[in-house]
């Protein structure tokens, strides 16, 4: 299924692209997904971006976040419209044509659903419908680069296609279920190629504590210089409008982290707990 690129995995970005996000017309999930995504297989997302649909803004951020980071995955913008430019865009921003993927064309013959509402639609018959479909699987193409390494189907039931561009772009759908479903079939692929080869991913301990974050700061600053050469980070979190705060140590040696729970549950004069909020209460609001 997926393909035989070798690079190794330790860092992410994701680009949102679409002016209906910017215009609030439209909430986006899919970066919130894909941070969960990256926590779970132990990557360390760097960088979320929403852009319009504008060549130049697409062709500056792939061009960028392809040289700065090793697992890149765009969403939106691969529709049949006018304004779905992410293909055409991608594919100038590395000096690539455009070609109609003659697999995808099959898969998508075959398993497409009819429109009710589009009568006499041929596929042997040039029409603005037609195009407006071939649109969706005219993908950015190097012919020099073996197929299954820049064009990858992630489910037996899916007709579109993951194209992979310079090696570490990857062009998503931009609608959640989607977007969803086609990073989970692209997740066997990615576990050789993770630093963490074991594919443990990151781990987070949280705490539950009454004091604001002025009376925890200290504690937290000589914490968090204890713990960094362990690759462990110290988190601090103002809920505001509740009577609790949240503290969290997030790392991959959870035996580390695990040993030192005692020691947090005393520094912050709280406890640890599963999900933040679980023991809220009605008192007065903290400080932030």
């Amino acid at each position: 299924m997926a393909g035989e690129n070798k690079r190794m995995i330790n860092t992410a970005a994701c680009l949102i692209i679409g002016d209906e996000v910017l215009g609030g017309k439209t909430v986006d999930t899919n970066s919130a997904w894909f941070a969960k995504y990256c926590f779970s297989l132990g990557i360390n997302l760097k960088r979320v971006e929403v852009i319009a649909d504008e060549e130049s803004e697409i062709i500056e951020a792939v061009r960028r976040m392809s040289k700065n980071y090793d697992f890149v995955v765009t969403s939106g913008g691969i529709g049949p419209t006018h304004d779905d430019i992410t293909y055409q865009s991608i594919a100038r921003a590395f000096d690539l044509p455009l070609v109609l993927h003659d697999v995808a064309l099959e898969k998508m013959k075959k398993l497409s659903r009819p429109n009710p509402n589009r009568q006499n639609f041929s596929w042997d018959e040039d029409s603005p419908a037609r195009k407006a479909k071939l649109r969706m699987i005219e993908l950015p193409y190097d012919k020099n680069i073996p197929d299954n390494e820049q064009v990858v189907f992630a489910a037996e039931d899916l007709w579109v296609p993951i194209s992979i561009v310079n090696g570490n772009i990857h062009i998503f759908p931009g609608i959640p279920r989607l977007f969803e479903k086609m990073l989970t079939g692209l997740k066997p692929s990615l576990l050789p190629r993770l630093t963490d080869p074991e594919g443990k991913g990151v781990h987070r301990i949280l705490f539950s504590t009454p004091l604001p974050e002025s009376e925890v700061a200290g504690y937290l600053t000589e914490l968090s210089g204890k713990v960094e050469s362990k690759g462990v980070k110290v988190g601090s979190y103002p809920r505001w409008g509740k009577s609790r705060n949240t503290v969290t140590l997030v790392g991959k040696d959870k035996e580390y982290m695990e040993s030192l729970v005692s020691e947090v549950e005393t520094g912050v004069k709280g406890r640890r707990i599963t999900e933040e909020g679980e023991d809220d209460d009605s008192g007065s609001d903290k400080e932030a």
